[in-house]
């Protein structure tokens, strides 16, 4: 067993030990699928503390020859499928991460020089009746397949450091994408190369070429999708163990969209499970100042189109040309789409849009507005409390006119002539319903669809909130729509206070001397 070729299983097994380990070993069935074939080459990319280096450890417990891990897998799925044992520790892994040996090689060429000299090492202890011609580093793996018979597996995780690392180094990344194109590609010694990362493979000339790969993007994971993060149904089985409100960590931690799959932050879901304390836990494995370089700079529209996903908005995004790197910016989407695939943003592959994915997420882009840079937004923000103070005690008058000042004021963002706009303008002023409630846009309900509904947590005594939006109607008519449609019937399990709340906007401010009118009923459902 060595620290490169064949580390064993000690990393899996700490894993599967720990308080909550959810079962992801089918991810085995896919690259079974794909040893020895033309598709032997996946790079899978996703955000940070998403589960990619337990997937690796995983990985290299499972091929590895430096270990028998019959017994570690025999509780899990993977141990079902008829081809479990055909691939078990039958292969020659080298597991590397190249984040920890940029680190200790300083550069480009010193992780190179390290690396290979290391694992020729252990290749030499492995293979100990090899005659290895040591003419250089792939001839070591040439010799010690072609006299063993036995392939190799490689296995790098964070293989996209030096694009994170050397940002402007075009030497140094081309140095490198040469080195694994080399290493790997048309090679007969690998039996199959899973790389992992938080971007994809960086699209740089002809260096685009490591084409050989299949890209498992968050943006496209394709069959991997269950593997991305946790599944509804796994965090559903997580909260009934644990006592932890299902509905509160959806809040919090659900909203990815993967392929129509909804995906939790899994270090968030183990956080809080653990401590019984909703926070946002991820985003304090990066800082938020990375966030904030990103979304204050200055190409055209960005400001605004950031000022929207705070304020709720889904919005067209084209990720086709962003580069895949952290510097290649050539407009607003460029810096979006590096947004989604550090999680920051979520994206919807169908409908080809972009938005922030739960509470914990926006929670930091609202701490990275700057006041000068957006004070109008900042301070709907800060009374959107007040607002939701306003509407429980039914002041109707008062209510209009802060919908109003908001949607006026923060206009140039939101569109202001059409009933998105408005929509968009109320989910701003009601911000803070976002700390205590569910918020469903479009949500089935009756013989139609409710425009916002809220739905407090079962440990709030507030009531539930029916929205109905109008433009250029009287708002008598959303009060009438909701009770015709019968949208209350959405709250299945809600019983309690039910505020319908009717919301309109008119162009014509000859209609009452203003724009926004307010209506508010309570019923009460037993």
């Amino acid at each position: 067993m060595g620290v490169y070729l064949n580390p064993g299983n000690r990393e899996f097994y700490q894993a599967v030990r720990s308080k909550i380990y959810v079962d992801k070993t089918m991810l085995i069935s896919h690259t079974n699928s794909v040893v020895d074939t033309e598709q032997k080459y996946i790079s899978v990319s996703r955000p940070r503390r998403f589960g990619k280096s337990i997937a690796v450890n995983m990985l290299a417990a499972y091929y590895g020859r430096g270990c028998d891990s019959r017994e570690l897998f025999s509780g899990f799925k993977i141990a079902k499928s008829p081809i479990f044992e055909e691939h078990l520790n039958k292969y020659n892994v080298i597991r590397i991460n190249m984040r920890n040996a940029l680190t200790r090689g300083k550069s480009v060429e010193g992780m190179i020089a390290i690396l290979e000299k290391m694992i020729a090492m252990e290749l030499k202890k492995e293979c100990q009746g090899v005659e290895f011609s040591e003419i250089d580093f792939m001839s070591y793996l040439e010799d010690a397949f072609t006299q063993t018979g036995i392939s190799f597996v490689f296995i790098i995780d964070e293989w996209d450091c030096v694009f994170r690392v050397f940002p402007k180094d075009t030497n140094a990344q081309t140095r490198y994408l040469d080195y694994l194109r080399f290493l790997l590609k048309d090679q007969s010694y690998v039996a199959l190369a899973y790389m992992t990362g938080i971007l994809p493979i960086k699209k740089y000339g002809e260096h685009s070429a490591l084409n050989m790969f299949t890209e498992i993007a968050i943006t496209n994971p394709m069959e991997y999708a269950e593997f991305t993060g946790f599944t509804e149904q796994e965090v559903a089985a997580l909260s009934e163990q644990y006592g932890v409100s299902l509905d509160e960590t959806k809040r919090w931690y659900d909203g990815y969209d993967v392929l129509g799959i909804p995906i939790y932050n899994p270090r968030s879901v183990v956080m809080v499970m653990l401590s019984g304390i909703f926070d946002s836990y991820w985003t304090q494995t990066e800082t938020y100042e990375a966030l904030k370089i990103y979304i204050q700079m200055g190409y055209d529209g960005l400001r605004d189109r950031v000022a929207r996903l705070i304020a709720g908005e889904s919005i067209l995004i084209d990720i086709e040309s962003f580069q895949n790197d952290m510097t290649t910016f050539s407009g607003a989407d460029d810096v979006l789409a590096l947004l989604i695939h550090l999680g920051y943003l979520t994206y919807d592959f169908s409908k080809k849009t972009c938005r922030i994915p739960n509470n914990e997420v926006r929670q930091e882009f609202v701490r990275c507005i700057k006041d000068e840079e957006y004070p109008r937004m900042i301070e709907a923000i800060r009374s959107s409390a007040e607002l939701l103070q306003l509407t429980f005690s039914m002041d109707e008058e008062e209510v209009a006119r802060r919908v109003e000042t908001i949607h006026e004021e923060n206009s140039s963002i939101l569109r202001y002539h059409d009933e998105t706009s408005l929509a968009y303008a109320v989910e701003l002023a009601y911000y803070a319903a976002q700390e205590t409630y569910a918020l469903y846009r479009e949500m089935p309900a009756g013989k139609g669809f409710a425009d916002l509904v809220y739905v407090p947590d079962r440990a709030c005594r507030t009531p539930a909130l029916v929205i109905e939006l109008k433009w250029d109607h009287n708002v008598k008519t959303a009060l009438d729509q909701i009770r015709k449609q019968n949208y209350v019937s959405c709250l299945q399990h809600y019983q309690g206070e039910i505020l319908l709340v009717g919301i309109s906007y008119d162009k014509d401010t000859r209609k009452g001397g203003k724009k926004h009118f307010c209506k508010i009923e309570k019923v009460v459902k037993r």
